[in-house]
């Protein structure tokens, strides 16, 4: 049973993390004829496009593509209470659930494209979406930093940043609502 858990829980994840790939991508604008755009937008079309004659974009948010990672979580939770203990807290969850795949997908982006800058030419279509996407949440960051002579220390300014809310949220449930939640932030 541990098994099927696990695998349903990554898959739920994968596509979720797609999902919200979309949405990040329509939020800060990337090349939607970059090849990697075209791969996103192919896997997630067949569920988000009947419902994006339904529910309305919210500005430069894809509200469908929103929805449908928030269902694919609440599913997950789902799957995850059924197997550890049933609580009804499953809306909770959810919302933890998508949170906690909010700064994984971010953290994954930033490391392949670290790794990739090392590696590349910078010519690789991959490489330009994911700096499409890194680039609206680093620029801040280098706004505030000084000039390090060519070496770019936002993305590990970032990925601190988001070990810090990690470690934060854990604590705060850990703390407050422990035995509504029980280790639930890790257990995801």
């Amino acid at each position: 049973m541990k098994t099927l858990t696990f695998l349903l829980s990554t898959v739920l994840e994968l596509y979720t993390m797609a999902l919200l790939l979309r949405v990040w991508m329509q939020w800060a604008r990337c090349d939607f004829y970059n090849p990697f755009s075209q791969f996103v937008v192919k896997i997630t079309q067949p569920v988000v496009g009947p419902l994006r004659r339904i529910i309305p974009a919210m500005g430069p948010i894809d509200s469908s593509s929103l929805l449908v990672a928030f269902i694919l979580s609440v599913i997950k939770a789902i799957v995850l209470f059924m197997v550890i203990t049933f609580q009804p807290i499953i809306w909770i969850a959810a919302v933890l659930i998508l949170i906690k795949t909010i700064g994984l997908l971010i953290f994954w982006v930033l490391l392949v494209m670290a790794i990739m800058s090392w590696v590349s030419q910078g010519r690789s279509p991959v490489e330009y979406a994911l700096i499409q996407l890194a680039e609206p949440l680093l620029r801040p960051i280098r706004s505030l930093l000084p000039s390090m002579g060519g070496i770019d220390f936002s993305p590990m300014i970032l990925v601190l940043l988001l070990y810090v809310v990690n470690m934060g949220i854990a604590e705060l449930l850990q703390s407050t609502g422990d035995m509504l939640l029980p280790g639930l932030w890790m257990a995801l």
